[in-house]
């Protein structure tokens, strides 16, 4: 029985995984290789041709919204591991202070957080109209429908969850260790690079995780802040499946993105080093 005890204790979560990924994911899987229409049917077929078609009809969206969820991926990380080390390093006996007015704005909703923005950088907004009235900008100067906003709403959205890992990695070096480096003649830059920066890798790959996919898959930002012509994966992804009922080909995009991913995220993996970082954060 005490064999059994651990299995049994993960059971729940197994059971929960079961129901609300393997079957979800099975179910997706299948319907990625029907075919037929909303109204007469679908009929399993196998029909691989489905991702085929789905990715040359769709690999511009792809593409770019890879690019804007690398961007702000790298946008967030150059935000975040500044803010992440200031907290750790010189918050003191305000960090959770600091933590909670970081995630403050995750009280209001992520749709009306991103429907602030759009009032915020609007033609004729509170922030660019005021900017065209005192003649500080051109009067056909806009941002939103662009690259920018796009990238901007999904950095903005996006941002706690890459802080947040970074913090604990850096909360957990100990500062006697930066002392000894220094101790031993190295620099505060030299210090950084070689004890502060590889004990923080852990934090970094799990930002980076929890920030690159949703952001690479997100279709709000795009369809409030962007135009037609910076429309992502997750937008048509959406369009498929609720307003042309074309499930195959939605849930064909779905796993073309979801492999696209994985091969990304094993890469990024074997070039940072999973199993020293993976080390690092069993410690």
């Amino acid at each position: 029985m005490r064999r059994l005890t651990p299995y049994l204790l993960a059971l729940p979560s197994w059971m929960w995984l079961a129901i609300f990924l393997v079957v979800p994911m099975v179910a997706m899987a299948s319907v990625s290789l029907q075919t037929g229409n909303a109204y007469d049917g679908y009929a399993m077929t196998f029909s691989f041709s489905t991702y085929g078609e789905a990715l040359g009809r769709y690999s511009t969206q792809l593409l770019r919204s890879l690019l804007y969820g690398g961007l702000a991926t790298v946008a967030m990380l150059l935000i975040g591991y500044p803010v992440a080390y200031w907290i750790a390093f010189r918050g003191g006996n305000r960090k959770s202070m600091y933590l909670f007015l970081l995630l403050l704005p995750f009280f209001v909703s992520f749709v009306l957080r991103t429907i602030s923005w759009n009032f915020l950088l609007a033609d004729n907004g509170m922030l660019f109209g005021t900017l065209k009235d005192w003649g500080l900008v051109p009067e056909g100067f806009h941002v939103l429908a662009t690259t920018l906003a796009v990238v901007g709403g999904l950095t903005y959205n996006f941002l706690p969850f890459m802080i947040l890992p970074i913090y604990v990695a850096l909360e957990r070096v100990d500062p006697r260790v930066v002392e000894a480096a220094q101790d031993l003649y190295a620099t505060r830059a030299g210090a950084f690079r070689w004890v502060v920066l590889p004990l923080s890798l852990p934090g970094v790959f799990a930002g980076v995780l929890m920030t690159f996919v949703p952001a690479t898959a997100d279709p709000v930002n795009a369809q409030i802040l962007g135009g037609t012509g910076n429309t992502m994966i997750g937008n048509n992804i959406q369009t498929e499946y609720l307003v042309n009922l074309n499930y195959p080909t939605a849930a064909a995009l779905s796993f073309t993105l979801m492999a696209v991913l994985l091969v990304g995220i094993f890469a990024y993996a074997r070039a940072l080093g999973t199993e020293n970082v993976l080390e690092a954060a069993a410690r």
